[in-house]
């Protein structure tokens, strides 16, 4: 079905709007790629000379005529600005976190519904190719009964940077990052656990926010583990799953992010298929076999705003799925300040 794209403008003109964004925007023909705010006008005038430049995010919602709002911001503003964009009458992606606290969340949410606008939140990690593979094995019953999930987001990061990740006690720290995405992946595939325990450190010298988290789900007959630290040098598991029926190990990320950073555009469908030497094994009773990792489709996000947008479906990612992962954050630093596994209130 034929509709005029959608005016889209981008908030932000860091990394994350450069590598995770403007390549789908700017690449899909469903949108169009209006406004960019950010300090740096001569780079937007230099790579987006047809996009209209804004000074700065305020500006953007009240005088762009775009109709959805990519906000790439820090997270201790995601808030603020999603507020502004929903009372302007503009659909609103947030990049991950949502938020930084519950509360915040929950206003948004009224607000979005009051207003029948798209509130959706950035957890691309739905569509890696090696979560994907996870998925698809996990519904086959591959692991028979499930009995520990095991996800990692580990770097080498040992010393703090400049970075507002880094310096920002709101919203900053590995936690709210990385951990988001972990926490999603097992909220798609899981739901809501029982309970949660936590460790939730600082441990990098001169650190002022969550730089190590190893998180245990405990659901009904199954744990859920979630790590993330800032140590790790070598090659870094990604995921470790058993059950009575065999095992899969898979290290090494989705090359997805990889190769938006190399200016690949995501413009076909299989734009960034894992190498053959990234595969992960099955092991089971009978011996051991090499699992092809599944395409990955950051892509199929934005196609499924697209239908929200225009035609009312549901979003890719709604506000309320998201809202629970800062539920769990929250419940997360809590368990590793008291030391000791807390009860998940449904």
């Amino acid at each position: 079905m034929a509709f005029t794209p959608i005016k889209t403008a981008v908030i932000g003109y860091g990394f994350s709007a450069k590598t995770f964004h403007i390549p789908f925007v700017s690449s899909l023909p469903e949108f169009e790629l209006a406004a960019i705010s950010t300090s740096n006008h001569d780079a937007v005038m230099r790579d987006w000379p047809s996009a209209q430049h804004y000074a700065s995010a305020d500006e953007l919602i009240v005088n762009s005529d775009a109709e959805l709002v990519i906000i790439t911001a820090p997270n201790d503003v995601h808030f603020d600005l999603a507020q502004k964009a929903l009372k302007n009458g503009k659909h609103v992606i947030l990049e991950k976190p949502f938020v930084t606290n519950v509360a915040d969340g929950e206003a948004l949410i009224t607000l979005a519904a009051e207003k029948k606008l798209v509130l959706s939140v950035y957890h691309n990690r739905r569509w890696d190719g090696d979560f994907l593979t996870v998925k698809k094995m996990i519904e086959e019953k591959r692991f028979g009964d499930l009995k520990h999930f095991e996800s990692h987001f580990d770097r080498f990061r040992p010393k703090v940077r400049q970075r507002w990740r880094e310096q920002t006690t709101n919203g900053g720290g590995i936690l709210f990052d990385l951990g988001s995405h972990l926490l999603d992946q097992a909220l798609v595939l899981f739901g809501v656990p029982d309970a949660i325990t936590a460790q939730c450190e600082m441990m990098r010298e001169g650190s002022i926010n969550v730089d190590y988290f190893h998180v245990v789900m405990h659901y009904p007959n199954l744990l859920v583990t979630l790590h993330g630290d800032l140590f790790s040098a070598g090659p870094n598991k990604r995921f470790s799953v058993k059950g009575t029926g065999g095992s899969y190990e898979k290290y090494g990320m989705d090359p997805q992010e990889g190769c938006l950073i190399a200016g690949t555009l995501p413009n076909k469908e299989k734009w960034a298929d894992e190498s053959p030497d990234q595969y992960g094994h099955f092991y089971c009773e009978e011996g051991d076999e090499t699992v092809v990792t599944e395409s990955g489709s950051y892509q199929k996000y934005f196609q499924e705003v697209v239908q929200a947008v225009r035609f009312n479906s549901s979003p890719p990612v709604k506000a309320e799925e998201a809202l629970w992962n800062i539920k769990l954050i929250e419940l997360a630093m809590e368990s590793s300040r008291l030391g000791k596994t807390l009860s998940v209130n449904k």
